[in-house]
């Protein structure tokens, strides 16, 4: 925590310093985010058991290092200090829809389940473990809706990171077969290991695909898997991407952190 996370938590203004733990309030932002527990059902008194602190004061905390990118600084650092721990060998793309039940930026309607959602792209890394984020984009659109933003997004952290994405091969099922993806990767000079998608119909080109490695798909399922662990990540309430995208930035950083063993 003193090495990871406090560092990068905006403390105020003009040298203004609260008199409580923010590392304790920090840990109460995780419990929210882990349980999905309304902001004024956190249990205080489990973690400030001598002090009177109010939810609200939390919930304070959270709004100002959501707005000032504190969040999005942990998980840069974590990654920019932590390289090693990760299995560059593939990455893996993949597209998921969450449901959402109070509207807001980036919501829609999507016919297959029924009801509006938020569609994010995320990458992972060989092994399962989250990297980034693309842009949310409303339910009704496919993975391939404005691909070349959000891939630009996705890589621009891995930038602010020092993670070279070139030479990088890249697995993503046959929703994103698409030429302008595969040009768009040849353009970031990474691999595209996509597979077909029959709709398509035949195409001339001889495209590169590696069916053994595409098997290794499934550890995007996974990676989001552990997502799903988070409860406050399998309905979206906050109606503002900013927060939707912060919220797994740190989910990102506490499953990363699991596997430092810190």
């Amino acid at each position: 925590m003193e090495k990871w996370i406090l560092p990068h938590l905006s403390q105020g203004k003009r040298g203004f310093s609260t008199r409580f733990d923010l590392g304790k309030i920090f840990r109460l932002i995780i419990k929210r985010l882990k349980t999905g527990c309304q902001w004024r059902e956190l249990s205080l008194k489990e973690y400030f058991p001598k002090e009177t602190i109010s939810w609200q004061l939390v919930y304070y905390y959270f709004s100002k290092w959501n707005k000032d990118g504190s969040f999005k600084r942990i998980w840069i650092s974590l990654l920019q200090n932590n390289k090693r721990e990760l299995d560059l060998s593939f990455v893996q793309l993949d597209g998921s829809h969450t449901r959402s039940k109070t509207g807001g930026e980036s919501v829609g309607y999507q016919g297959r389940k029924s009801s509006n959602t938020s569609n994010c792209i995320f990458l992972c890394d060989n092994q399962g473990q989250m990297l980034s984020l693309g842009e949310p984009v409303s339910g009704e659109h496919h993975d391939l809706y404005n691909i070349e933003e959000t891939l630009e997004k996705i890589l621009s952290l891995l930038n602010d990171a020092e993670i070279e994405h070139k030479g990088l091969f890249l697995n993503a099922d046959a929703g994103f077969d698409s030429k302008k993806l595969r040009d768009i990767l040849e353009q970031k000079e990474m691999i595209a290991n996509i597979k077909d998608n029959p709709r398509n119909g035949e195409t001339k080109d001889e495209k590169y695909f590696d069916q053994e490695l595409y098997k290794r798909r499934f550890k995007i399922e996974k990676a989001n898997a552990w997502l799903d662990s988070f409860k406050a990540l399998l309905v979206r309430y906050e109606t503002l991407n900013i927060t939707w995208i912060n919220l797994h930035y740190l989910a990102f950083s506490i499953l990363f952190l699991r596997k430092l063993k810190v």
